[in-house]
C-alpha cells in the first residue's frame, strides 16, 4: 500500500520548497540532510508531505514520551488509512536493577509496565513484519535490546477458513508463543476454549478478539468479536497471531540457548570461586539456576532480556536486534528535535554499561548480559541508512554531516585537533555553536550533495521576534515595568532565569507589584505543569517565570514578550541553541518581542543576532513579495477540565427524589462518571497528560463530594444509574 496523506491544509510559505528539496535528496540516495524549521513553520506537516513522497517505511523518533504522544496523534490524523504506530518505554515507573559496592546495596528492578503502551509496541512489530506502509513513532527507547525480528516472525500463527488443524494443535501452538488460557478471566495475551470454539484475545489488540470455530479437523468460520459482550463483529477468511510477548525463540533455540546459560554460568562460579569471592559464586549461581528453572518451565522468567545473547545465538560483543531490525533494508529515519535527540542517542549506551559492568563483577549478572545494551551511536548510524535531521537549531553534528564539503574545516572523531571552524560554520547562515568536541562525520555522499533545507517563512506571515538589550543594572524593575505594559495590554509574559530560588523569588516580587505570575521549574510535576501553562493561556495570570522548561514544544500564541535575565552569562542556559530556542516562543504572536538583559555582547548573543537578522529579512521579503499581512497564531485555548460547583440552578433541575441524596451528590456524581469516561478515552488516544489532569479532578471532585471512599462512589453511582433508569 501507498501513503496517502489526508488534510485540509496544503503546503504554504517555504514549506513546498522544502518538500522538493528533502525528497530530491532522499531520492539521490543521501543519507544525511537536516530541515532547519523556525518555530511555528509546520514541520511536522513538511515531514508527513516527505513521507507520503517518498513512499517508505517511516521511523519518526522523539527525544521524550510526551511530544512523541503529540507527533503520534498528527500523523495518525495525517494518515488515517496507513499503519502509525507508537513505540516508547512501556515502564510507567522503572528502576533498573543496580547495585553499590560502597554501601553493599543491591537495587533490584522494579518497574510498572503500562499494558496500553506495551499493546502499541506488539502492534508495533506485527505491522513492521506484515504490512508496507508502516509510520512509526518511537523515543529513544527504539535503540534497546528487543528479540529477534526473525524468531517473532517465525513464531507467528497463521489460520485461515478450510485449513486443516486440530482444536488441540492450535491451542499448543497458543501456549508456544507465550498466550495462557484462562476461561475466566478473559484478556490480553489469553484464549479460553468452549467445546470446539476457541477465542482469542491477542496481546496487540485492545476491545478485539479473535473467534476461531472448528468442525472435526477442519477451521469452519473465523470471526473478529467485541471481547465485552462476544458480539461478532465482522466475519475474516484469515489471521494470523502475533507471539504474545516481545522475547520470543523456538523450543529448539530455547534448549540451546540454555544449555549456552548453563556453560557460562559453571564458569563464570568456577572464576570466582578462584578469586576467593565465594558470596559472588554462590549469588550468581543460585539467580542463574532460577531463571533456568523458570525458563524450562515456562518458558520465561524475570529479566529474560539479560539471556537475549545466547537465545538469539549472537556472538560475544555483537549488537543485540532492536526495533530497527524489524524495519525492511529500505526506510527513512526523521529525527524530531535532533539537537536534542542525537545527544541522546550518543549518550545512552555507556549510561547503561556502566551500571551493567558492576552488577557483572559483584555476581548479580552473567557477562553476557552487557550485550543487552542499547546501540552504539555508530551501530545505530549503520542501521539508519537516511536520516531528516528536524529542528530550529541543528547542532554541530546535523551541520557537519549534511553540508560534507566542510569537513576539510571539522576534525573527525578522534583526531586529535579538537574544535570547528567557527568562520566556516558561520557561511551556512545557520551558525551552530562552536565547540571543544570533535564531531563524527559519516561519509554519505554516494549519489548526491546533503542538503541543510531551512523553512524560515511560517504560512502565518509572522516574523522572528524583534531583539531588545537592556543592560544588567536594574533588570528586575525593568522586567516589572515591561510586564505591566504588557499586561495593560491582555498580552502574556515568560521571564527565564537561571535557578530556582531566583524564579521563585521574582515570582514573589512581581506579586508584590500587583502582577498576577506564577512559576515553574522541574520540582513541580507534569501534570501541574500542563495546568499552569493552560492556565498562562486563559489569562487567570499573565506571566510565567522559569528556566529550561520554556523552551521546545511550549505552544502559547497570547505570548508577545519574552524576557531573559544575565543573558551574557555563557553557559548551557544561555548558549545559542537556548537563546534561539527561548525567544523562539514568542513568534506565534504579532507583537513578538524578546529582551536580552546583558552588559556583554557574547558568541551566543551574536549567533542570536545574526540568525533572527536573516530570518527577519528573509520573512519580511517573502511578505512583501506575497502581499501578506502577519496574522498572530489563533488557537482555541482547552477548557480548564470539568470543575465541580455547588450550583444552585443546576441542581434545582435535578430530581433529587429519584435517589435518596441531595441534588449536589447527585450532580456531583454524574460529573463524576462523565470525566471517568472522559479519562479512559484520553488515556486510549494517548493523551496522557490530559488523562493524568482529568485524574486529579476525578479526585478533587470526590473529595468536594465527601466520596472518597470506593464504596461510597459504588454506592452513589448504583443509585444514579437507578434514578436514569427510572
Amino acid at each position: 500500500m501507498s501513503f496517502k496523506l489526508v488534510s485540509e491544509y496544503s503546503a504554504k510559505g517555504d514549506q513546498e520548497q522544502a518538500i522538493e528539496k528533502l525528497v530530491k535528496s532522499i531520492e539521490a540516495g543521501n543519507s544525511h540532510q537536516t530541515l532547519m524549521g523556525v518555530t511555528g513553520s509546520g514541520k511536522t506537516f513538511t515531514m508527513a508531505n516527505v513521507i507520503e513522497r517518498i513512499g517508505k517505511p517511516a521511523l519518526v523518533m522523539s527525544h521524550n514520551k510526551t511530544l512523541a504522544a503529540q507527533l503520534y496523534s498528527e500523523f495518525k490524523n495525517f494518515f488515517p488509512n496507513n499503519a502509525v504506530e507508537y513505540f516508547v518505554s512501556y515502564f510507567d515507573y522503572f528502576q533498573p536493577e543496580a547495585y553499590i559496592p560502597r554501601s553493599d546495596t543491591y537495587i533490584e528492578k522494579d518497574s510498572s509496565i503500562n499494558d496500553e503502551i506495551e499493546r502499541l509496541r506488539l502492534s508495533t512489530m506485527g505491522s513492521l513484519l506484515t504490512r508496507a506502509d508502516t509510520i512509526v513513532v518511537a523515543s529513544v527507547s527504539c535503540i534497546y535490546g528487543l528479540g529477534s525480528p526473525d524468531d517473532y516472525e517465525g513464531m507467528m500463527v497463521p489460520v485461515w477458513q478450510g485449513q486443516e488443524i486440530g482444536r488441540d494443535e492450535l491451542l499448543s501452538q497458543l501456549v508456544a508463543i507465550l498466550f495462557e488460557r484462562n476461561d475466566i478471566a478473559f484478556g490480553r495475551g489469553k484464549f479460553r476454549v468452549r467445546g470446539d470454539v476457541v477465542e482469542v484475545h491477542p496481546a496487540y489488540l485492545d476491545a478485539t478478539a479473535i473467534r476461531v470455530e472448528f468442525f472435526g479437523d477442519e477451521i469452519d468460520r473465523i470471526s473478529t468479536i467485541d471481547v465485552l459482550n462476544g458480539a461478532v463483529i465482522e466475519r475474516v477468511d484469515k489471521h494470523t497471531f502475533f507471539p504474545a510477548k516481545q522475547f520470543v525463540s523456538s523450543p529448539d533455540k530455547m534448549q540451546r540457548a540454555m544449555i549456552a546459560i548453563r556453560a557460562e554460568m559453571e564458569q563464570r562460579v568456577e572464576f570466582f570461586e578462584k578469586k576467593g569471592k565465594l558470596i559472588e559464586a554462590q549469588r550468581l549461581k543460585m539467580r542463574t539456576e532460577y531463571d533456568l528453572e523458570m525458563m524450562q518451565e515456562m518458558g520465561f522468567c524475570q529479566g529474560i532480556e539479560n539471556y537475549s545473547r545466547h537465545i538469539t545465538g549472537r556472538p560475544p560483543g555483537e549488537r543485540p536486534y532492536t526495533l530497527i531490525d524489524f524495519f525492511p533494508d529500505d526506510f527513512i529515519v526523521l529525527m524530531d528535535e535532533s539537537h536534542v535527540g542525537v545527544p541522546q542517542i550518543r549518550g545512552m549506551f555507556e549510561g547503561d554499561m556502566s551500571r551493567k559492568r558492576v552488577l557483572v563483577e559483584h555476581g548479580f549478572r552473567l557477562p553476557s548480559a552487557l550485550d543487552n545494551r542499547p546501540l552504539r551511536f555508530n551501530e545505530f548510524m549503520e542501521l539508519t541508512k537516511q536520516r531528516v535531521y528536524v529542528s530550529a537549531t541543528p547542532g554541530p553534528f546535523e551541520v557537519v554531516n549534511s553540508r560534507p564539503e566542510n569537513r576539510g574545516h571539522i576534525p573527525v572523531h578522534g583526531n586529535k585537533e579538537r574544535g570547528i571552524d567557527p568562520i566556516k560554520l558561520r557561511q551556512l547562515r545557520i551558525i551552530p555553536s562552536p565547540t571543544n568536541d570533535p564531531v563524527e562525520a559519516f561519509d554519505a555522499t554516494k549519489n548526491g550533495t546533503p542538503l541543510i533545507v531551512e523553512q524560515i517563512i511560517r504560512p502565518t506571515g509572522l516574523l522572528d521576534p524583534t531583539l531588545t538589550f537592556k543592560p544588567l543594572e536594574g533588570q528586575i524593575d525593568e522586567t516589572t515595568e515591561l510586564c505591566q505594559q504588557r499586561v495593560e495590554k491582555r498580552e502574556r509574559v515568560l521571564v527565564t532565569t537561571l535557578t530556582k530560588r531566583t524564579a521563585e523569588d521574582l515570582s514573589e516580587y512581581l506579586q508584590g507589584a500587583g502582577l498576577k505570575v506564577r512559576y515553574i521549574h522541574a520540582d513541580i510535576d507534569a501534570v501541574e505543569r500542563v495546568e499552569i501553562l493552560r492556565q498562562l493561556r486563559a489569562a487567570e495570570f499573565d506571566i510565567l517565570v522559569g528556566i529550561n522548561l520554556l523552551r521546545e514544544g511550549l505552544d502559547l500564541p497570547e505570548v508577545s514578550l519574552v524576557c531573559i535575565l544575565d543573558a551574557d552569562k555563557e553557559g548551557f542556559l544561555r548558549n545559542e541553541t537556548s537563546l534561539i530556542q527561548t525567544a523562539g516562543r514568542a513568534a506565534r504572536h504579532i507583537n513578538g518581542e524578546c529582551v536580552l538583559f546583558c552588559d556583554v555582547v557574547t558568541d551566543s548573543i551574536q549567533r542570536l543576532i545574526d540568525v533572527t537578522e536573516y530570518r527577519r529579512a528573509r520573512q519580511q521579503e517573502y511578505n512583501e513579495k506575497h502581499n501578506i499581512t502577519p496574522q498572530s497564531v489563533v488557537r482555541a485555548v482547552q477548557e480548564s477540565l470539568h470543575q465541580y460547583q455547588d450550583d444552585r440552578s443546576a441542581a434545582e433541575k435535578l430530581n433529587s427524589s429519584l435517589v435518596g441524596e441531595n441534588a449536589t451528590v447527585y450532580d456531583a456524581v454524574n460529573v463524576l462518571m462523565e470525566l471517568e469516561g472522559e479519562m479512559q478515552e484520553a488515556a486510549a488516544k494517548l493523551e496522557f497528560e490530559r488523562a493524568a489532569h482529568l485524574r486529579d479532578q476525578i479526585k478533587e471532585l470526590k473529595q468536594r463530594a465527601g466520596l472518597e471512599k470506593e464504596n461510597e462512589v459504588r454506592k452513589a453511582k448504583a443509585k444514579v444509574k437507578y434514578a436514569k433508569k427510572k
